[in-house]
Parts: structure tokens; C-alpha cells; sequence
């Protein structure tokens, strides 16, 4: 009896096609973005002892009590797949020995993480992101550039008239203390009507009742009172000099008293892009200050500000704006004879050394390898019989327009960059070495008529 196919498990899913496209956009956008603001790449390890995340993400909180994937490995320490990753940088950062020498370091990442939670439109029990973080910077400047960063990243991608950006102030400790007693004050005396993981965090982390996403606490949180009436001077200074520096930036905002960070490194800005494309899961972009967590892994004090962001979800935000990337076209180049296999493979390769995806079908007649040409999507089909290279030749069809002539091998990339039909990078590529490297006018070619390549040198 046959076996049933076997399937992802639950809350992965395959990327393929246009699904990878877009990951892979979102992915190389943030990249070359974050490299024109002075980030470079870090890439920490996919599991970490499990201490880093218990200690980054504190023992109340979802992600640690409900979320994570720990497990015991064969020496019996305890492991985590990382949930998240700024974690994890910061202890790259003490670990390497970085916490004393050319602060502030600008770190870019991108890869997968791990949490064990109700599979979503967006949101599956492996996931990816990208992230900054600046560590070591204690000044509202860079809180306003990475901001800056998310939306440049936005902007590049398309889906920026999609999201809004919404920020807020946790203050400095003091600030947070007088708001923690106050919040205390306005949630005991409303107790009753809290639900029970609200009661619960009164005792442990009355912020974190501000963020709820339960239906009872959302109306007692809407008139509970805000932090904006408890900052000290030097907090709401630090909070105005962020929002001028956006200003200058010129990112657009509106201020979101609702949002917070129940940790206390968590300090001063706190922010998130939002988006009502993506139903419930409308946070694409957040993040904030957190000048504690570098200590809680051992280093010295070290202010610090970063973001996270889904991939999956700004892939979907790509997707609903109609920005999904093309698969480059490629050429298909079809040899009919056995001598002509032999000079197909030279030329199939020289199209490639000049930046056009070229294939070639491994068997079949004409007819089966134009049927292949036309699956793939090529523009064109260079065909090549042992005749036509007898005579240094070989025919172009244009597979959008049905027409096809014949052509020198010496002109083949000239042809092809003329008709249009490679790809549009490629194209320009092609007419760059067609104009410097051969003047634009006659040209012996990088192939010649015995089909040799000469431009592979």
C-alpha cells in the first residue's frame, strides 16, 4: 500500500516560484539599503543556549513562556531555536569582545527564526526577518536614522503608501516608574473587569496590560493613563529631538501612546509600522530603544536601537501591490546534430559569461525543444544545426513574435540585445560591452564562425 506524500510540518511552508521572488526582494532590498546607511552583515547562530533568549526576552513574556522552541541536547544543556535575533546580537557583540572598541556598531540581519504559536496569514512557526540594530549610540539621532532605514527599505520596495509609522515614548527609568505606579493605581481599581492574564501581569508587569489584545482590556486600556503625563524633562527632550529628526528625515508618523515594551532595559522610543492590508497581523516593522540588554549578556551598559521585520508579511505587502518580480527570461539554445551539441554548449556558456540566462534541453526533437522554450518562458531560441554552423551561422526566433532570421555567430549577442528579448539587466549589459568593448560598429564577436569562444578569456 502506498505510502501517503509527506508534507511540510505545520506552521512551515515551502518557497518557490513567486513566493521566493519576492522573499528574496525583500531580503536584497533591505540589504543594499542598510549598506547605504554604514550597517553591515552579522549572522549569529540559529540556536543559542537558552539563556540568551530567557534573560533578552524576560521569563513573563509570551515569546519565553509560551512560544519558544527548547530543547535539550546531547550533552544536556538546554538550546533554543532563536525566536528573534537582537538577542542574539547583542551577545555576538559581548561575546567577540566588541563592547569597548569603534562603538557604535551598525549590524544588518536576515535569516529564520522560531516560534511555536497558531500558524497565520504572515506569521508561521518558521519564519524570517530582517533587522538593524545600532549598539553602542545613546543619542535620539539614531533612534530617528534606523527609523529613517525602515522606510528608505519601505519606500524601495513599493508598499510604503501602505504602511503608517506609529511612535511613542517609554521614557527614562524614572519616567517609567511613575507611569508603572500610576498604571497600577488605574488597573486596581478596574481589577475585576481585567481578564485573568491582565490580573496576572498587574502583579508582575502592569505595561504589558497597555498592549493586550483582549477585547475586555482594550476598553479599560483606552482611558487608562498615558506616559506622555509622567516623562521627566530630559525624557520628553530626548522624545522631541526624535521627532524633529524624523521630520528631517522626512518620514511621516503619528504618536501611539498604546504602545509599549514590558521589559525594563526598554527605554525611550518604541515604534512600529502598521499596515490594515494584512487583516490582524498589521505590525510589518517595529522595534525601539533598549539600553539594558547588552548588560543582561554580561557587557558593559550599552545604549542601543533597532528593528525587526517580517519578511513574510512585507513579501505579502509586495504581493498585494502588484510588485512580484519577473523570472528572468531566458534563451534557449537548441542544437540539432551532434557536432552542433558540441558548439552549443560553447555558446550556451558564453551567453552566460555576458549576463544572459541561457538553457539548453537535454534531449528531444525540435519540436519537444520548442515546447520546452515556450515552458520556460524564453524570449528567444538560438538553433543550431550542423548546416548552419558549417557556414558560421545560426537562426534567431523570437518566440513573441513568431519570426526568426538567420544569423552570423559573430553578431549572435548583438542580435539578441537588439531584439530585446533577454532579459532588460542583461540588455544593457550586453550593449555596454557591444559599445566599449567593440566600439558599436563591426566586430569580430566574442564567438567566431567556428564557434570557439574568444570572450572568456
Amino acid at each position: 500500500m502506498a505510502q501517503a506524500p509527506l508534507q511540510p510540518a505545520r506552521g512551515t511552508h515551502d518557497l518557490i516560484g513567486a513566493e521566493f521572488r519576492r522573499h528574496h526582494l525583500v531580503i536584497e532590498t533591505a540589504r543594499r539599503i542598510a549598506t547605504l546607511y554604514g550597517f553591515e552583515e552579522w549572522a549569529t547562530p540559529i540556536f543559542e543556549d537558552t539563556r540568551v533568549f530567557s534573560r533578552g526576552l524576560g521569563d513573563t513574556s509570551d515569546v519565553v513562556s509560551k512560544e519558544m522552541y527548547v530543547f535539550e541536547d546531547r550533552g544536556g544543556e538546554s538550546v533554543t531555536l532563536r525566536p528573534e535575533n537582537t538577542a542574539g546580537v547583542c551577545r555576538a557583540l559581548v561575546t567577540n569582545g566588541l563592547t569597548q572598541s569603534n562603538l557604535p556598531r551598525k549590524v544588518f540581519y536576515a535569516g529564520p527564526m522560531f516560534r511555536y504559536e497558531r500558524p497565520q496569514k504572515g506569521r508561521y512557526r518558521q519564519f524570517h526577518q530582517i533587522g538593524i540594530e545600532v549598539l553602542g549610540a545613546a543619542e535620539p539621532l539614531a533612534d530617528a536614522e534606523v527609523i529613517a532605514c525602515g522606510w528608505h527599505i519601505q519606500q524601495e520596495l513599493g508598499i510604503d503608501e501602505g504602511t503608517v509609522l506609529e511612535i511613542n515614548t517609554l521614557g527614562d527609568a524614572a519616567s517609567r516608574d511613575a507611569y508603572r505606579a500610576a498604571l497600577v493605581d488605574y488597573f486596581t481599581a478596574h481589577k475585576d473587569a481585567l481578564s485573568d492574564e491582565s490580573r496576572a501581569r498587574l502583579e508582575k508587569n502592569p505595561l504589558r496590560i497597555v498592549d493586550s489584545k483582549d477585547p475586555k482590556d482594550k476598553a479599560l486600556v483606552a482611558s487608562a493613563p498615558t506616559i506622555h503625563d509622567h516623562l521627566t524633562p530630559e525624557a520628553a527632550a530626548f522624545y522631541a529631538a526624535v521627532k524633529r529628526h524624523l521630520a528631517a528625515f522626512d518620514v511621516p508618523f503619528r504618536e501611539n501612546p498604546r504602545i509599549v515594551r514590558g521589559l525594563d532595559y526598554y527605554s525611550h522610543t518604541a515604534f512600529e509600522f502598521v499596515t490594515d492590508r494584512l487583516g490582524a497581523q498589521g505590525t510589518v516593522m517595529g522595534g525601539g530603544r533598549y539600553n539594558g540588554l547588552v548588560e543582561e549578556m554580561g557587557g558593559p551598559p550599552t545604549p542601543s536601537v533597532g528593528w525587526a521585520a517580517g519578511v513574510e508579511r512585507l513579501s505579502l505587502l509586495v504581493e498585494a501591490a502588484a510588485l512580484t518580480p519577473q523570472a528572468p527570461r531566458p534563451v534557449a539554445v537548441i542544437p540539432m546534430g551532434e557536432v552542433a551539441e558540441d558548439a552549443a554548449l560553447q555558446i550556451l556558456q558564453s551567453l552566460r559569461d555576458h549576463g544572459v540566462v541561457a538553457e539548453v534541453a537535454y534531449k528531444g526533437n525540435m519540436k519537444r525543444r520548442l515546447e520546452r522554450a515556450n515552458k520556460i518562458n524564453a524570449g528567444a531560441a538560438v538553433i543550431l544545426g550542423d548546416a548552419e554552423l558549417a557556414e558560421g551561422m545560426a537562426v534567431v526566433k523570437n518566440l513573441d513574435a513568431g519570426s526568426q532570421e538567420r544569423v552570423a555567430l559573430p553578431d549572435l549577442l548583438r542580435t539578441l540585445a537588439e531584439t530585446g528579448v533577454v532579459e532588460s539587466a542583461a540588455q544593457a549589459m550586453l550593449q555596454t560591452i557591444l559599445e566599449d568593448e567593440f566600439g558599436g560598429g563591426d566586430l569580430d564577436g566574442p564567438l567566431d564562425a567556428d564557434g570557439d569562444d574568444e570572450a572568456r578569456g
